[in-house]
């Protein structure tokens, strides 16, 4: 038998190319762990020698006698140093003597310290050896990349490959290194210009600054169109512009600030993208990547943090004119701070509204919110409209999510006292559809159609394959789309609705007598749709309460009454709810509205009837209708001619809902008793014993339109016929047609025709006159009524 084989496997060449690069990383973990020691040591060294040092300048060496000599003494001391021979001393030898005399350390320790004399000897020289092996200046330590080649292998075994990485010189450093010395001379020049405008005359000064505005105008233009046409490589002129917001020269300051403020609004909405970016990983940043991709990255990275500074100093300048603060440099002063702080909140309400979707934009939020209140009209309006316009425009709802959590925030900060505009900006909101508690069969996962099993039943392999291909299809299209998911938007509307009412209802609860109550109640008539079922009854006992306690306005109580039939109307039409005491509440205010009131509560009275009588025309009885027919039709006598229009198309409206109205227009009495007009219950005022004469006054109205609606509703109202509406009349709502005809202008619409000019006879004196008799009578009178002087002063006792 042969020798007996080793077991032992002998290392492929892939399992050696391996352990040569496991040891190859450990190799460089050695070495830059070995680094990291040496540079520990180093700065330990240094520290020591440093504490060495300190501890060496702070000892004051103190003479050996610090008692005070009597004068007797220093007599006899200068008389002995007198005596003595000096032919042996130079004076450089004495004055170090003397030096070294007055020094008690150069014979033995410092009497001032408490300490051995022979403590800290082997220290000392340990750090004296130390500081002199440490090199003068110490060696920069610079990380080296490097570049792993592929290993070759040899008879001694495996050998590593490496290269470094050439870094290229940054040119940004140079650049700057010769800008500093430019900066540096400016402040001379500024103390000269300074001192030569003090001397001019009030015209020179005048023509001066007009020059130096004239010559900042021209930089910041030449600055904003090279970024604009370059951004990616001109990001450093933002920077410069920046820079300019800081001017020093008091004559221009003001102006030049406020010009850099807006022309950088302009520029950064011109050239940021159109999505928000995101910082990078530090995988990503290790990862390598095209040129291109990095110049975008590094374009994205500079356009944010001038975004970030940029907006950080309009919140300074708010916060300064806010706070009063006096700046240490005289450039503006402190009745400047309202201008600028106004250009600063219009250029924040710009970019709120331009770039939602870029960086920072929860930020300017947060910043513009606290303005809505703010004591100055100017820029409280300011931020309002931006925020009405916010909503309107905000198709998704993130935006509008982030302002109402931010507004909730404050109101609940301040205590509820705020201005019933912050909260009137919410009826803004174009919230339609919101995601409602469903029952569980409705959340309950639907079933598909045909499971795999189904499939592989009922369907060949051709048409499972068509189905695949189908259903793939489907999704690729979704998906390029690119449109916002409807289910997300619910959600983030649904979001938004829960914080609203949270508002509305902690006012309702604990703030009821505070100025917010009418916007409050505005808003509840405005989203009671969107409520949920578990908050009826206690919203309408509440609501119930507050018009009986008689505290309320003419429009807060319509307002209430709106909310209560927007709720019956939708989700609440399966309550067993009998709302009558809210038609009398609405029967009893119909009588206190007349043309010196404001217009605009006829704007809710006709959606409340709208809502009542309509909507609800199977829940209202006809002596009920009646009533308000009756009443409406005496209410539109004494209101503006819009108004009238609106109240006459509901009464129209009335009456094709409930057609035994018509006997309102006859003049026999249909039943017992007298109609009531004064009493509140429209049940019991025996309106089918009275009749509609009002319309026969209005078809002597001024308006046309008025007239119109009086002599069709005179004749039963007919959809058919000579006494029919035209298309244009009977196709509009009563809202449409009070906005139509309204009257905000103080003119007449539409214009009353001008009336026809008519050519007036001449008469000549005795022209006409064909006796003489009488003629002659006529001169006599004439010319005796010149010559008699009347006395307008004597009274008739």
């Amino acid at each position: 038998m042969g020798p007996l084989r080793s077991k032992k496997r002998r290392p492929t060449f892939r399992r050696l190319l391996k352990t040569s690069g496991m040891k190859l990383e450990n190799k460089l973990k050695n070495r830059q762990l070995k680094q990291e020691n040496v540079a520990k040591k180093q700065r330990k060294e240094q520290k020591r020698l440093r504490q060495a040092m300190k501890g060496a300048t702070l000892q004051i060496p103190r003479p050996l006698e610090t008692y005070r000599k009597r004068p007797e003494e220093e007599e006899e001391e200068e008389e002995f140093l007198e005596s003595l021979p000096t032919d042996m001393l130079d004076e450089e030898d004495l004055q170090q003597m003397t030096a070294m005399a007055r020094k008690a350390s150069f014979i033995t320790r410092d009497l001032s310290s408490c300490g051995s004399v022979h403590s800290g000897k082997k220290r000392g020289a340990d750090v004296v050896r130390g500081y002199e092996k440490v090199p003068r200046k110490m060696a920069r330590m610079e990380e080296k990349e490097v570049i792993h080649l592929l290993p070759f292998k040899d008879k001694s075994g495996v050998i590593p490959r490496s290269v470094e990485r050439a870094k290229q010189p940054r040119k940004e450093e140079e650049e700057e290194e010769e800008e500093e010395p430019a900066e540096t001379a400016e402040p001379e020049e500024d103390e000269g210009a300074s001192s030569s405008y003090v001397e001019m005359t009030p015209e020179e000064r005048e023509q001066f600054r007009v020059n130096t505005l004239n010559m900042k105008k021209q930089r910041i233009a030449t600055l904003a169109s090279a970024i604009i046409s370059d951004p990616l490589n001109n990001m450093k002129r933002v920077k410069e512009m920046r820079g300019m917001m800081m001017e020093a020269d008091p004559c221009v300051a003001v102006s030049v600030r406020k010009m850099v403020m807006v022309s950088l609004t302009e520029v950064f909405k011109d050239i940021a993208p159109t999505y928000r970016i995101r910082p990078l990983t530090a995988a990503e940043k290790n990862t390598k990547v095209k040129k291109e991709t990095q110049q975008l990255r590094e374009f994205e990275e500079s356009i944010v943090s001038q975004y970030k500074f940029f907006l950080e100093d309009l919140e300074q300048t708010i916060k300064d004119w806010k706070q009063k603060k006096r700046k240490r440099s005289q450039a503006v002063s402190v009745q400047s701070y309202r201008g600028l702080a106004e250009v600063s909140v219009r250029c924040l309400c710009e970019l709120l509204l331009t770039m939602p979707h870029f960086n920072f934009h929860n930020n300017i939020i947060v910043t513009l919110v606290p303005l809505m209140n703010d004591p100055l009209k100017k820029v409280s309006d300011m931020c309002c409209d931006a925020f009405r316009k916010l909503f309107h425009d905000d198709r998704v709802g993130g935006a509008s999510l982030a302002t109402v959590r931010v507004i909730s925030g404050l109101i609940k900060s301040l205590n509820y006292s705020v201005r019933p505009e912050v909260l009137r900006t919410l009826l803004s909101l174009r919230i339609k559809e919101v995601e409602m508690r469903k029952d569980l069969e409705a959340t309950a996962p639907k079933k598909k159609f045909m499971t795999n099993k189904e499939k592989k039943k009922n369907l060949s392999r051709m048409q499972r394959k068509w189905k695949k291909a189908e259903e793939k299809l489907e999704k690729e299209l979704l998906e390029a789309e690119a449109s916002e998911s409807k289910d997300k938007k619910i959600k983030l509307h649904t979001e938004t609705l829960n914080i609203i009412f949270l508002i509305y209802f902690r006012i309702l609860k604990k703030a009821q007598k505070s100025v917010l109550l009418p916007a409050v109640l505005e808003g509840l008539a405005n989203f009671a749709h969107l409520i949920n079922l578990e908050f009826f009854d206690d919203l309408l006992n509440v609501l119930q309460n507050l018009i009986q306690s008689g505290d309320l306005t003419n429009r807060e109580s319509l307002h209430c009454i709106q909310t209560v039939f927007t709720i019956l109307s939708g989700q609440g039409d399966a309550l067993n709810i009998d709302p009558l005491n809210f038609y009398s509440q609405l029967y009893t205010i119909l009588m206190r509205l007349h043309a010196g009131a404001p217009n605009e509560d006829i704007i809710i009275v006709l959606r409340c009837l709208d809502a009542m009588l309509t909507r609800r025309r199977k829940q209202v009885t006809l002596q009920r209708a009646m009533a308000f027919l009756k009443r409406l039709s005496t209410l539109s006598l004494h209101v503006l001619p819009n108004a009238s229009v609106g109240i006459l198309a509901a009464n129209r409206a009335t009456m094709h809902s409930f057609p035994k109205c018509d006997i309102l227009l006859d003049n026999e009495i249909q039943g017992s008793g007298f109609y009531l007009a004064e009493l509140d219950e429209p049940e019991h005022c025996n309106a089918q014993n009275t009749a509609l004469w009002e319309l026969h006054t209005l078809q002597r109205h001024f308006h046309p339109v008025v007239r119109q609606f009086a002599a069709h509703l005179s004749r039963g109202a007919p959809s058919e016929g000579s006494a029919a509406l035209s298309m244009e009349l009977c196709r509009r709502s009563p809202l449409e047609l009070f906005e139509d005809y309204s009257v905000k202008d103080m003119t007449f619409n539409p214009p009353v025709a001008s009336p026809a000019s008519k050519k007036k006879d001449q008469f000549v004196d005795g022209a006409m006159l064909l006796d003489d008799e009488l003629q002659k009578r006529v001169e006599s009178i004439l010319s005796a009524a010149e010559d008699t002087h009347l006395d307008f002063t004597a009274t008739h006792h």
